[in-house]
């Protein structure tokens, strides 16, 4: 399991029922996150596009159905390409264009590592194992507190890389490049007891985000995003982290990384074109279809589907008096 590509989900429920039933939540809905493809339909009853996602269909002997998309036949990357334009982009590139992001808030290149080029115009990177330093006002905490939003994540091998997408490679720990990597990575220079280490993780977990429209593959990113926690607590203490910490994990992990149309702002479909009937002078009467605004106006704010839902964890909820207030993502757009 330590160095698996796909994680299984039949070992995350031997680890805990619980924590697989968190990664399948959706807070919108109230309900699991659901397929959003039709890849699936051949499988049977519960495969269905607009069904949920649910423990025992990806379980049990039904264990193999998820994969990763780098395990999945050629034909079915090609469908999926052409469907949803599923294009999964090579660890080399994610790691220049997060690289492109550290630049500017490092004000200095080669931070975490220095790309080197390849034959092809391919490039591969060179960690740099010096402990990270911060320019003046800046400190490790600002660099973990600092929001990172991947868009349409598939996979999210922008936020994590454990393996690349497009090869099936497994990267090991001290070489990822993920926009969560790179966060634990200084986390663990800087952080030496497990409590502190815990601490600073939920934090760098509550401020990175990400959306995706196809259920199994936000599954995916959801699974990697908590393995990656999992791998880095093991490499720096050696031992497992404790069961009530993966799971608040899994629960962060579940707010910030949601199934949205990101055109739309909302639960994917759930627009919808709704009926008005009028009766003129003579009692007839005509009914017309009347389209979504939004959908109609091309206006991101005027759909009458969903609007999903995440989590601001700073902010207080007058509900709870807590932090960890709940907004519509699309009311953080300008």
């Amino acid at each position: 399991m330590i160095n698996a590509v796909d994680i299984l989900e039949n070992e995350i429920i031997e680890l805990s029922e619980e924590i697989l039933e968190i990664l399948l939540r959706d807070h919108t809905s109230k309900k699991n996150i659901f397929w959003g493809t039709d890849n699936y339909e051949n499988l049977g009853k519960g495969y269905e596009f607009n069904s949920e996602i649910k423990p025992e269909l990806i379980t049990g002997d039904n264990g193999n159905v998820i994969m990763p998309r780098v395990k999945k036949d050629l034909q079915l990357q090609l469908f999926r390409i052409k469907d949803k334009a599923e294009v999964f982009t090579p660890s080399w590139v994610c790691n220049a264009q997060n690289n492109l992001i550290d630049n500017a808030w490092f004000g200095r290149e080669n931070v975490f590592n220095s790309e080197v080029y390849e034959s092809r115009g391919s490039k591969r990177w060179i960690t740099n194992p010096e402990k990270v330093e911060f320019p003046k006002g800046k400190t490790w905490k600002h660099y973990v507190r600092d929001k990172r939003l991947e868009i349409a994540c598939g996979e999210a091998p922008y936020i994590t890389s454990r393996y690349d997408t497009t090869t099936g490679e497994f990267i090991p720990i001290k070489e990822r490049i993920g926009l969560l990597d790179r966060k634990l990575r200084v986390i663990c220079e800087n952080v030496h007891s497990s409590g502190d280490w815990l601490k600073a993780s939920q934090i760098a977990f509550k401020n990175t985000y990400a959306f995706e429209w196809q259920g199994d593959s936000l599954l995916l990113a959801r699974e990697a995003m908590l393995y990656t926690f999992i791998d880095f607590y093991r490499e720096k203490f050696e031992k497992e982290p404790l069961l009530k910490s993966i799971k608040y994990i899994a629960y962060i992990i579940s707010w910030n990384v949601w199934q949205m149309d990101g055109l739309k702002g909302v639960l994917p479909n759930s627009c919808e074109s709704k009926e008005h009937e009028v009766e003129n002078l003579f009692g007839e009467k005509t009914t017309t279809e009347i389209p979504c605004e939004g959908c109609d106006k091309n206006e991101i704010k005027k759909h009458n589907g969903k609007y999903c839902l995440i989590k601001d964890w700073e902010s207080v909820d007058k509900l709870t008096g807590k932090k960890g207030k709940k907004i519509r993502f699309v009311d953080l757009l300008k």
